[in-house]
This record gives structure tokens, C-alpha cells and sequence, in this order.
């Protein structure tokens, strides 16, 4: 009984691992062509939001079949529950890197893009999923407590993008179109370093019992 859950509950790693790697890809793609005005991505990041979609409703269907044909306790439990918490977060990232593709490809955006901070917001977005995935992968506690931290970067990034944003359609308002695009965004950038927040405070749940929102 104990080998049939360990095989289980492997699986679920692995599908929890193929998960998060698909939310990486999207996120760098759907930065890749904000950055460089490649719509050849924004189909990309389409096709692994979807990808996403699916591993969310399989490895969901997993979690299930584990709670109610195995009985999982103690550690067992903590890693299926917190699981099916992190596969919501995860489908989250799935949607607003679509989201930021969806905006790309109406309007071109290479002319403002480096006027405000979307570039530094972005690496550091993405460096909390990824972060956020290797903590649960290597079970590191100290991983998943860097990036809980990380949010504050993230959030003062999009406190300094907005007022730059202001700043710029009060002096150039014939571009404010545009300049709304770039907010809308880094909000959307911005949800994302909020998902990895709470994908890295189930991780910490998942090793040490405790649940404490940043």
C-alpha cells in the first residue's frame, strides 16, 4: 500500500515539476515578445497556457483519486493539499502571461517600452516562479522564504512604474495609450509575483505544517 502511494504521490511531483516549467516558458515568452515585438511568441505562450490548463485539471483529478482511494496523513496530506493550492496559482500565471500576450498583439510597444521599469519587473517576476518552482522541487525551506520576500521588490517596481507612467502621459499624451497598455501589464506582472508568493507559502506549508500569508 505504502509503494502504490509512494509511485502516486511521485507522479504528482513530477506533474506539479512539468506544471511549473510550462508556467516559466510562458512567462519568458510573453516577455521575450514585449520586449522585442515578436508576435511569433505570443502563439507560443497561447499553446502553453492551454498546456497549463490541462496539467491543472490532471494533476487536480490525481489529488482527488489520492484523497479518497489512499487516505494520506501527516506529510502525505500536507503535500496533496497543498498541492491542489498550488495548481490554482499556477493555472493564474497560465492566464496573465496569456493576458500580457493578448495586449502585444494589438499594439506595438517596443517605442515606451524602456521608458518605465517593466523590464526589471519582469526578470524579477520571473525569477519568483522559478524560485518558487525549485523550492519545491529541492523541499527548500530558505527558497521558498526568499521569495515570499521578494514580492516587496516586485510591488515597489509597480508603485514606480505607475508614477513614471503618470509622469509621461502628463508630458506626452498622445502616447498615453500606450502608457496604459504598459500599466495594465506590469498589473498583470504584478499578479504573477503574487501567485509565486503563495505557491512558495504552500511549499512552506508542505514541509513544515504552517500556512502564514506574507
Amino acid at each position: 500500500m505504502r509503494n502504490q502511494l509512494d509511485a502516486q504521490l511521485e507522479i504528482l511531483n513530477n506533474g506539479l515539476i512539468s506544471m511549473g516549467a510550462l508556467c516559466e516558458s510562458a512567462i519568458a515568452s510573453a516577455v521575450k515578445a514585449l520586449m522585442n515585438n515578436d508576435m511569433t511568441l505570443v502563439k507560443a505562450v497561447m499553446d502553453a497556457e492551454q498546456e497549463i490548463d490541462q496539467k491543472e485539471k490532471d494533476i487536480e483529478s490525481l489529488c482527488l483519486k489520492l484523497l479518497l482511494q489512499q487516505h494520506p496523513v501527516a506529510k502525505d496530506l500536507r503535500l496533496i493539499s497543498a498541492a491542489l493550492k498550488m495548481i490554482t496559482d499556477m493555472e493564474r500565471i497560465g492566464d496573465q502571461a496569456a493576458d500580457i500576450s493578448e495586449i502585444i498583439s494589438f499594439i506595438d510597444l517596443s517605442d515606451s517600452i524602456n521608458k518605465v521599469y517593466i523590464s526589471d519587473m519582469a526578470q524579477a517576476t520571473i525569477k519568483m516562479v522559478t524560485d518558487s518552482i525549485d523550492a519545491f522541487v529541492k523541499r527548500d525551506l530558505n527558497l521558498a522564504e526568499q521569495v515570499i520576500q521578494s514580492d516587496d521588490i516586485v510591488d515597489e517596481l509597480f508603485c514606480k512604474i505607475k508614477a513614471d507612467v503618470v509622469s509621461l502621459i502628463a508630458n506626452d499624451p498622445q502616447d498615453g495609450e500606450q502608457f496604459v497598455d504598459l500599466i495594465m501589464i506590469a498589473k498583470y506582472l504584478e499578479r504573477i509575483g503574487d501567485h509565486a508568493t503563495n505557491i512558495a507559502e504552500w511549499v512552506v506549508f508542505s514541509i513544515t505544517g504552517e500556512h502564514k500569508e506574507a
